[in-house]
């Protein structure tokens, strides 16, 4: 049976992260995808921001890796000549009672470490975003927007450059630890693995149930979240990302632009049993109202069914939102393996730092960043 030094399991954002860490690590990197092309599922179904890190539980994975690795991704892409633009983000809230709330925001995120946050008053918000109705807002300078794609093509090129090998159309089948490593079989090949990263994403689950020796008290369930999105027809009249104040699951319908400064509004919140992007027009009919909260000159008629992509949850509907789930030998009982569940917003913003909490896991120091 054919040996290799490392295998992740999935390519997208944040698996071609950890390909690259590895990579760069002097680690003979494979990863394996099944689809046809990177990053189809989560890495490329969404709103494309880089979060500052405002709403995630002080000490948490989500807060500590979002903070740690926004900069580092801005820094990336800079090096790296990846589309972005550090635009800002307003979020607004629509009534006093919601001003607690705006607070509790402010002072969350000063304890995560962002403290270039600041509320302000009507006036200031209406100068900077004169179509916007609210109270009062949060600022949040450090929020921007990113081409994903471009990030997973310049993270796949330096894995690359590197040595690592990506293997599309190539689905996992089934796996078992021995005391060699892990057997990794696939419908073409199987091969003998001496680490092994499964970031399968919305499959994750799926993966590591077919991963013999993981104990399966050890794999958390998995909650499919589909969201929709829907274009505004004619010109937007922003220049910053605004977004409600956020309920206990969602962040809410929320404004977000492209780098052509077209907006689309979404996502919506639809618990499903099954992977299916297909858009119901239909849930248009929620979305108006609920942008009009902020934007009451919305016009009706104005948006148009956009794209839809499907989060991996750990937690039920209904359950505030959970960390980031990352399983190492001590939680699951297999040497040299890391799988990672529900890794869902901020996990394109946190990608590189991210990869750098995985390899801590299984005892890779991380190269330098440079």
């Amino acid at each position: 049976m054919e040996r290799i030094d490392a295998l992740v399991i999935g390519a997208g954002v944040v698996g071609l992260a950890i390909a690259r860490a590895l990579a760069r690590a002097g680690r003979e990197v494979i990863v394996l995808e099944a689809e046809s092309a990177m990053g189809l599922h989560a890495s490329s179904r969404n709103s494309e921001v880089v979060h500052a890190g405002l709403y995630y539980p002080p000490g948490s994975l989500k807060a500590r890796l979002c903070v740690a690795g926004r900069e580092r991704l801005y820094r990336y892409c800079e090096r790296r000549g990846v589309a972005y633009r550090r635009i800002g983000k307003l979020v607004v809230a629509t009534g006093e009672r919601q001003h607690d709330a705006l607070a509790r925001i402010e002072s969350n995120a000063q304890a995560c470490g962002v403290h270039e946050v600041r509320i302000w008053d009507r006036d200031q918000v209406r100068a900077m975003e004169p179509a916007i109705s609210c109270t009062r807002a949060l600022w949040s300078p450090a929020t921007g927007i990113i081409d994903s794609h471009g990030l997973m093509r310049a993270l796949l090129a330096e894995a690359e450059t590197h040595g690592a090998v990506l293997a599309l159309g190539n689905a996992f089948t089934r796996g078992r630890a021995t005391g060699d490593g892990i057997e990794i079989e696939t419908a073409d090949t199987r091969v003998t693995c001496d680490l092994v990263v499964n970031a399968a994403g919305l499959h994750a689950q799926a993966v590591a149930s077919a991963i013999e020796g993981i104990a399966s008290s050890s794999i958390p369930p998995r909650y499919l979240c589909k969201g929709t999105y829907f274009t505004l027809t004619e010109h937007a009249p922003f220049a910053h990302l605004v977004y409600p104040v956020p309920d206990t699951a969602s962040l809410g319908i929320h404004l977000t632009l492209d780098f052509a400064g077209a907006a689309r509004f979404g996502p919506d919140q639809q618990w499903v049993d099954t992977i299916d992007y297909t858009v119901d027009p239909t849930r248009v009919d929620a979305v108006y109202p609920a942008v009009r909260t902020y934007w009451p000159a919305l016009p009706d008629g104005a948006l148009a069914p956009g794209h839809a992509g499907i989060r991996s949850k750990v937690q039920a509907p209904g359950q505030p939102m959970a960390d980031f789930v990352v399983h190492g030998p001590t939680e699951h009982g297999v040497a040299n393996l890391v799988s990672l569940y529900g890794i869902e917003s901020p996990g394109l913003t946190a990608c590189l730092a991210l990869a750098d909490h995985v390899l801590e896991r299984i005892g890779v120091a991380p190269a330098t960043d440079d």
